[in-house]
């Protein structure tokens, strides 16, 4: 049996990890953020792995996040096929993003295609995933619902699994449960970090 105590200590570190960089990320100022995720969009398609993908899940930023818009485009241009996560019956599914899609606003603020065309976490290639933080062994800190995790861990094994953050959100450790599942690199809009354990 888990020690309770252990998990409050570990969700009350995760909770204290998000408030910060949720800061973090908010302070950088919106023309900052938009010129950074060019510059992290071209880090991420230049990696050998993303060179030719047929299909890749990735998030529809919003907010103070990294914007992916650049990341989608230069995929298109490619001609891979582009997934993004939704919320179904209390989990994550990805479904097909077409070039002119009609998006409407999902419960958590996410933008989701209006019509759905599911995608099997078997087709995927690579996976851009979101989080607030991360650490340089791949440990990643999601927003605390364990969608993204859970979604992780029913890809192909050889799905290649790509962090996407600003430089200021790399921190010394991640705080991680059994559950909590971390990536194969993480692309900042400085550098491209490749934990040396995986």
């Amino acid at each position: 049996m888990a020690d309770p105590e252990g998990a409050d200590a570990l969700r009350r570190k995760k909770e204290e990890l998000r408030a910060r960089m949720l800061r973090v990320r908010a302070s950088i100022p919106a023309p900052e953020r938009e010129r950074r995720s060019e510059g992290a969009a071209r880090l991420l398609l230049a990696l050998a792995e993303a060179a030719a993908p047929r299909r890749i899940l990735a998030f529809l930023s919003f907010g103070s996040e990294v914007s992916t818009a650049p990341i989608l485009a230069g995929f298109r241009a490619r001609g891979t096929s582009i997934a993004v996560p939704v919320l179904e019956d209390g989990r994550m599914e990805s479904v097909d993003l077409p070039q002119n899609a009609r998006l409407t606003a999902s419960s958590y603020g996410a933008m989701e295609p209006a019509e759905r065309a599911g995608v099997a976490p078997g087709d995927i290639d690579l996976v851009v995933a979101p989080g607030l933080a991360f650490d340089r062994s791949g440990r990643r800190l999601g927003y605390g619902g364990g969608y993204f995790d859970a979604y992780l861990r029913r890809v192909r094994g050889d799905c290649f699994v790509t962090g996407l953050c600003f430089a200021e959100q790399i921190v010394d450790r991640v705080p991680v449960g059994a559950q909590d599942v971390s990536v194969r690199i993480v692309v900042t809009d400085r550098e491209v970090i490749r934990p040396a354990n995986l």
